[in-house]
């Protein structure tokens, strides 16, 4: 394609109305922490960018966990795409969800037209992987969406008030039981969060009944927490829970689950209403990008400019890629800071393809900034390269961090209120049944 080149003849078959312009079109598919990275890149570029996304907000993912608990309402963690763009007239909105992707045509299909693209980026992101259990899947509620965090908020305050109603000690049991499956810094920080709800919320709210009612089971699969973190991180991590009275299950998965009954590997039995699943993600892939691009993980493998195997100008960033390497045998880790780089890498990286710079000048290389995971208030653990520590200092890291990458002032000043509310309170005043909770059919 030679410079500032169009498929002007696909533009007008699209359906879906842009702005006209005779600028290079790169179409991103998904607004997530890489598709806005690589968005932002482009502003005030020579390049027409069309962000599509079946929502029209950004969500700060890592702070799901606190919706779901009561600590924070979903408005606080979520941002227009409208007002991220902000003014940039070379970015375009468009909400939309994809159907397809028909390659040699260069044109995506959605729900709402067609969009003809020079370049395609599928940051996509991942979904929750149940690994093929289909009770499991209908039974429970990830956390990969803000939906999913306001479904659990509402199903765990519907089943502690009806925990409250019941006069069946077993069906008591089984509505203020908690599992939350998986061990990494979701489950972590979910089991973390509930223990401090069980503590201090629960005997102000249920004083019918004692907090020790409330039990919360972690199971994870092998045999440490936090496996992509240090030693001392999963031993500190597994003490912080256990001082919470968190009941932690190494070296144990789930092989069923009715909705009522728990059944894990060991044969154990768990009654419980409430399954959280946190134990695993696959790639969110459109239809129509071939399967030999495809692997573990429903990842599409790319090469070391992230450009998709086997096509000349679709690209994949974030969860969705896997760029396959004698370092990465299995891709980058999926977490936020490889998106982040993988955005930034690619909107320099099309602006070399776009100004036909030959060869292209650089190769995608992750710089690990480092790891936290928090357990409750005034506990995390840190990995930040050598050093490695825990504690209240790890937690006050964890809490700036966080604080700063949300997007947007007024969403700063809101979550940064809630919590200096909570350090000298440790009071949830989100908890509101807004809806009926109801499980999928």
């Amino acid at each position: 394609m030679k410079k500032n080149e169009i498929n002007i003849k696909n533009r007008k078959r699209e359906t879906i109305c842009f702005p006209e312009s005779t600028l290079p079109r790169v179409v991103v598919i998904g607004g997530g922490f890489a598709g806005l990275a690589i968005v932002e890149k482009l502003k005030g570029k020579p390049v027409q960018v069309v962000l599509i996304d079946k929502n029209n907000f950004y969500q700060f993912q890592p702070l799901f966990y606190q919706v779901a608990t009561s600590g924070l309402e979903p408005d606080s963690i979520v941002f227009p795409f409208r007002k991220q763009i902000g003014r940039s007239k070379n970015i375009i909105f468009r909400l939309a969800e994809v159907m397809e992707i028909k390659t040699e045509e260069n044109i995506v299909v959605t729900n709402k037209g067609t969009i003809s693209y020079d370049y395609l980026v599928l940051a996509t992101g991942s979904t929750t992987n149940f690994f093929g259990m289909e009770n499991v899947e209908q039974n429970s509620l990830g956390m990969k969406d803000i939906r999913d965090s306001l479904n659990i908020r509402h199903m765990m305050l519907q089943n502690l008030e009806q925990a409250a109603i019941t006069c069946d000690d077993k069906e008591r049991d089984a509505l203020t039981n908690f599992v939350i499956v998986g061990g990494g810094p979701a489950g972590v920080e979910m089991a973390g969060a509930l223990a401090e709800f069980c503590k201090y919320i629960l005997p102000k709210d249920y004083p019918e009944y004692p907090a020790s009612i409330m039990k919360i089971y972690l199971l994870e699969a092998v045999d440490e927490l936090l496996v992509t973190m240090s030693d001392n991180a999963s031993t500190k991590t597994l003490s912080y829970l256990k001082a919470l009275h968190v009941h932690v299950l190494l070296n144990e998965s789930v092989v069923d689950y009715d909705g009522e009954v728990v059944k894990t590997k060991s044969g154990k039995e768990i009654y419980a209403r409430n399954l959280i699943w946190t134990a695993g993600v696959k790639g969110q892939l459109p239809k129509g990008i071939g399967n030999q691009s495809i692997t573990r993980g429903n990842r599409l493998i790319t090469n070391e400019h992230l450009l998709v195997e086997g096509y000349k100008n679709v690209f994949a960033i974030g969860d969705l890629a896997a760029q396959i390497s004698s370092d990465t045998p299995r891709g980058h880790p999926q977490v936020a800071q490889v998106a982040i780089q993988q955005g930034r890498f690619l909107a320099k990286t099309v602006m070399e393809i776009i100004e036909q710079k030959k060869p292209l000048t650089k190769h995608f290389i992750y710089k690990d900034k480092g790891s936290l995971a928090t357990v409750g208030k005034r506990r995390a653990v840190a990995d930040l390269g050598k050093l490695k520590f825990s504690g209240y200092t790890a937690w006050l890291l964890w809490s700036l961090v966080h604080l700063m990458s949300i997007s947007g002032f007024r969403n700063k000043l809101l979550v940064g209120m809630n919590w200096a509310i909570s350090y000298f309170s440790y009071d949830k005043s989100n908890r509101l049944i807004i809806r009926n909770f109801k499980r999928k059919l």
